[in-house]
């Protein structure tokens, strides 16, 4: 590893708003971020992201390696959902082994918005589709949750209830704000989008470090729960990630050429919740892309 980059790193301006969040709960300061704030914040972030990422796919234009990157993400967000699950109900009830299992295999827009963040201190360009992969890549993980609750657990709320949950899927706020974001930004004259670009891209780093100040307040106020789930669930949450991302990092590569895209794909099936993906994502350069 580069101890230059890792040093820029680790003085960077969102990462330390992570720590200063983690601290703040350490000392029980009453620092907080009111919810409505929080709430914009992370509308705001998924608006920039999903305008930027149309603006750029309205000039690059339309490959077969954007057909390849959106049937390649929709694979894999049905596929490990199902291979964890099998795994988790042996631990845990099958309830909570189809939820975990579909958050394993969906997109955190918080792992995200950090590894488009670390892209772009690198100056490592990534692809405006790419956008659009993360958001479809959510509805197939909780329809692959549902459909394995369905089938086994028979004491099971969510039977017939399947066509509800893949509507939702598709209109919650998250991925309709940035498939909106994506969309708008893909039709939008260039010369009028210039016009909205100080919002857009000035203060996005700002909004992005006050996000993270939230997330370090979240991830220390949750350290407790590793306590309650014991080791098995803390132990899969950390090898789980990693076997998912070096093998989505090596498979990409077959199809898919362009370093920052990759790097999207591997860390985009990340589910370090709370602890750890917002941190490693700052700090680390994924070693089976580099």
């Amino acid at each position: 590893m580069d101890f230059h980059i890792l040093i820029s790193n680790l003085t960077n301006p969102t990462l330390l708003f992570f720590v200063l969040g983690v601290f703040a709960v350490l000392v029980k300061s009453d620092l907080e971020i009111p919810a409505s704030s929080s709430k914009f914040i992370s509308l705001y972030l998924l608006f920039s992201i999903g305008f930027k990422g149309g603006q750029e796919l309205a000039h690059s234009g339309f490959t077969t390696e954007i057909v390849y990157a959106l049937l390649f993400g929709l694979v894999i967000a049905s596929i490990i959902p199902l291979y964890t699950f099998f795994i988790l109900k042996k631990k845990m009830t099958i309830s909570d082994a189809g939820a975990v299992a579909a958050a394993y295999g969906s997109v955190s827009a918080v792992t995200f918005v950090a590894a488009v963040s670390f892209l772009d201190s690198q100056k490592i360009a990534f692809g405006g589709h790419m956008v659009a992969v993360m958001a479809l890549m959510e509805s197939p993980a909780i329809i692959m949750g549902v459909i394995l609750l369905i089938k086994f657990d028979t004491e099971s709320h969510s039977k017939g209830k399947l066509a509800e949950t893949i509507k939702h899927s598709f209109t919650n706020g998250s991925v309709l704000m940035i498939i909106g974001s994506l969309v708008i930004g893909l039709i939008a004259d260039t010369k009028q989008a210039e016009g909205i670009k100080p919002f857009t891209t000035d203060i996005f780093k700002g909004f992005l470090a006050i996000f993270l100040l939230e997330m370090g307040i979240v991830t220390a106020k949750r350290f407790a729960a590793f306590k309650k789930y014991g080791w098995f669930a803390t132990a899969f949450a950390i090898v789980i990630p990693l076997i998912n991302g070096c093998a989505v990092a090596a498979l990409s590569g077959l199809f898919i050429h362009d370093i920052g895209n990759r790097f999207i794909f591997s860390i985009s099936i990340f589910q370090w919740h709370w602890v750890l993906h917002s941190l490693l994502i700052l700090l680390l350069e994924c070693p089976c892309i580099i």
